[in-house]
């Protein structure tokens, strides 16, 4: 895959001996992201580390970034247990809907990115309102937690009543692949890593610091969905990828290093294998 449009100058210039060639400063890395995918990058493509993936956050963080301005520090509103209307979820909602929702049943049949019990939690949001209920003065409280399962490859969302404790509908997909969650991230650059297709990210990271890439932690890295018949064909090799969840990265030393493009590596999650596109 040649590198997006309007970089195609620059990173021709970067050296071809192995796949991960360094990308020599963040401005550029993070152009090439943005032209690539159309979006806007996570914090680790500006210039803050972290590994990105799925959205949950708390209604407190929620909203302190919506109000903090350069240079001003804020503390975090204080909340309440129960929040009212379409008020964001508080954190004690957060954690009732994502305990109501994962079952024992549920729990004890599905597995998560790492193949342990329980399924991959990936997102818990206020739910929408029927439409009889809205205008309501005290409209219920609901909650969608997804899941992704490993066990069977589906995405899973479950509504939570939060008033009574109730999971009031259990939706189960296949094919659908939601933004990969931050230990989705972390374990495809372990996978990576491990795996021979990984020599020339080592490489890479071993001639930016001097030191030997053993572990995740030593990247910033961010995760995006690799569907065959969306991105590209794609080899054989990741035809199931759709059905089984893959992913491709970004990636980026940690305290301020260099990125390193990974961007023709596909890690299937599900088989646990990495391919490569193109030659």
């Amino acid at each position: 895959m040649g590198p997006p449009g309007g970089l195609g100058k620059d990173v021709g210039k970067l050296s071809q001996r192995h796949l991960g060639r360094v990308l020599a400063g963040a401005a550029v890395a993070a152009t090439a992201t943005a032209v690539m995918i159309g979006v806007t990058l996570p914090d680790s493509a500006s210039g803050k580390e972290g590994t990105g993936g799925g959205p949950q956050s708390s209604a407190a963080e929620q909203g302190q970034a919506g109000r903090q301005l350069p240079g001003v520090v804020e503390a975090a509103p204080v909340q309440g247990k129960t929040g009212k209307g379409r008020d964001p979820l508080t954190d004690a909602e957060l954690k009732r809907a994502q305990t109501l929702a994962l079952g024992r049943a549920f729990r004890d049949s599905s597995e998560d990115v790492k193949g342990d019990k329980g399924p991959e939690q990936l997102s818990t949001d206020l739910a929408e309102l029927t439409p009889d209920e809205v205008g309501a003065a005290d409209p219920p409280r609901r909650a969608d937690v997804t899941y992704y399962d490993y066990s069977d490859d589906t995405y899973v969302t479950k509504t939570v009543d939060l008033g009574s404790g109730k999971v009031e509908h259990t939706d189960t997909q296949r094919g659908v692949q939601p933004p990969p969650d931050r230990d989705e991230a972390r374990e495809a650059a372990r996978l990576l890593i491990a795996d021979k297709l990984g020599q020339g990210l080592k490489k890479d990271f071993k001639d930016a610091t001097g030191k030997t890439l053993t572990s995740p932690d030593q990247l910033a890295v961010t995760g995006f969905v690799y569907r065959t018949g969306v991105d590209a064909p794609g080899p054989a090799a990741v035809e199931d990828c759709g059905k089984h969840r893959c992913v491709r990265l970004f990636t980026k030393v940690t305290g301020g290093g260099p990125w390193i493009d990974t961007r023709q590596l596909v890690i299937d999650l599900s088989d646990r294998s990495v391919a490569r596109l193109g030659s």
